[in-house]
């Protein structure tokens, strides 16, 4: 659930926020400079003790330390130990005076990042800015700062997944997180976790930014603001189409998202199954001022090219075959057929980059056969889109197509499910939808960072 500013998720209530430099030892911002003078000193042994001066600020945090380790190093000259935590930690730093290295380091974390990069001078894009990691595989391609493979595989998988008030699910940075601040830019349906914003702008940021009455993000402010480590990259859409070609390992490309001042309204084929209501209630059509625009056919016998091109051009084609139990003058696969037929009829020229999306939807009326010519014809598997009440699924979908994070919203057709005997199962509720748009409804969603919507107040 949504709320101004901020976002709880898994409706659980928020866990009070501890201080970060008091959970995981970091200096505090003013000790910085000081942290950075004594790292440059020349002499070594004096460097040595200036960094056990931090370390012992970090870790342990008594005043004390240093000079219990300057007698232990009058009879130990070449080495130095500390440890963490005396009574319920084995874990031991040593540090050679004569390498300064540490053997063991502290495992990643988010909050360890501005130590990194402010007294240790480590380049931000050396470090992944969504767990702390130091394995980096790539960038992360809205912000300064490197991605390990596990946060890179999470953030292809989850990035475009949003929640039915239009907000996304998830951090915009990590694409993860338990709170999250929602940007109250109108046009703009980002969140960040409390997590990311402390570590990376500052500590305190996020109740800072929660307490402000119009609070815009880090992706809407200007690219000069200053945010601590938190800096977006100058063609962040760029890098996110090309991060998405790049990294992916589906063959389905993900278009440049479009700029809030470049979006147009969506213009809408569908054929045989009606989607006005869905469209209306996540703003893409606005009835009041006919902004927008949606075709709805259920008979294209006659249909050619010339009509399609004329209608057009379309930004999103949708079909669907009957619902269950409905009696049809067609078999099922006639209506793939003609639907793939005016797909190619309204899909833009080969060169062009103008986001264009498409959708079929099977009330699982598809033989297995009718299933195996969809996929050859449309390049790509289904996911299969259900709900479940009792521990029974009520109403089940397969669904093609290439709207963002499709396979992330939903799950792949499974092997071993008897679609037949589903279909009939289904059939024996006598409350299942008789059209599948309230099941995929959601999909729907990522196209908001390609076209125009409109206000609630308007949609309502």
């Amino acid at each position: 659930m949504h709320l101004k500013g901020i976002c709880y998720q898994n409706k659980t209530s928020p866990i009070e926020k501890r201080d970060i430099r008091a959970c995981h030892g970091l200096p505090k911002p003013r000790d910085y400079a000081r942290g950075l003078q004594t790292v440059k000193r020349s002499i070594l042994k004096s460097m040595a003790l200036s960094l056990l001066e931090i370390l012992s600020d970090v870790f342990l945090g008594e005043s004390d330390t240093v000079e219990h380790l300057e007698e232990e190093e009058q009879q130990h000259p070449n080495e130095i130990v500390v440890v963490l935590e005396e009574k319920t930690s084995t874990e031991v730093i040593c540090l050679d005076s004569s390498e300064q290295s540490l053997c063991s380091s502290p495992p990643p974390s988010k909050d360890l990042i501005a130590y990194e990069v402010m007294v240790n001078q480590r380049n931000i894009e050396d470090l992944c800015i969504c767990c702390g990691s130091l394995q980096i595989h790539t960038q992360h391609p809205l912000f300064e700062g490197g991605m390990c493979i596990p946060c890179k595989d999470n953030f292809l998988e989850s990035f475009f997944l949003y929640d039915e008030d239009g907000y996304q699910s998830l951090c915009t940075i990590c694409c993860s997180g338990e709170i999250l601040l929602t940007c109250e830019n109108p046009s703009c349906n980002r969140c960040y976790c409390f997590e990311c914003v402390d570590a990376l702008v500052n500590p305190g940021s996020s109740a800072k930014f929660q307490a402000m009455s119009n609070w815009k993000c880090f992706l809407c402010l200007p690219l000069i603001s200053e945010n601590g480590l938190l800096k977006k990259r100058r063609k962040w859409r760029e890098n996110l189409k090309d991060f998405y070609d790049r990294e992916s390992q589906r063959l389905l490309e993900v278009y440049k998202t479009v700029p809030t001042w470049k979006r147009k309204p969506i213009q809408v084929l569908s054929l045989f199954g009606d989607i006005e209501e869905e469209l209306v209630k996540f703003g893409f059509l606005e009835k009041s001022s006919g902004n927008g625009k949606l075709k709805h056919l259920d008979d294209v016998t006659d249909v050619v090219r010339k009509d399609v091109e004329e209608w057009g051009p379309f930004d999103l084609i949708y079909g669907s075959t009957p619902p269950i139990g409905q009696i049809s003058e067609h078999p099922p696969v006639w209506y793939f057929l003609q639907y793939y037929r005016i797909l190619e009829y309204g899909k833009p020229k080969m060169d062009s980059e103008k986001p264009f999306f498409w959708m079929f939807v099977d009330n699982l009326v598809l033989t297995e056969d009718d299933r195996e010519i969809a996929s050859r014809f449309l390049e790509t598997d289904p996911v299969t889109i259900y709900e479940v009440c009792d521990e029974m699924v009520k109403n089940a979908v397969l669904v093609w197509s290439n709207i963002p994070s499709m396979k992330s919203n939903n799950s792949a057709l499974a092997s071993d499910w008897d679609l037949s005997l589903l279909a009939q199962n289904i059939q024996s509720f006598s409350d299942f939808s008789l059209w599948p748009a309230r099941l995929v409804n959601k999909c729907f969603i990522p196209l908001r960072e390609y076209f125009k919507c409109f206000s609630e107040d308007h949609t309502s």
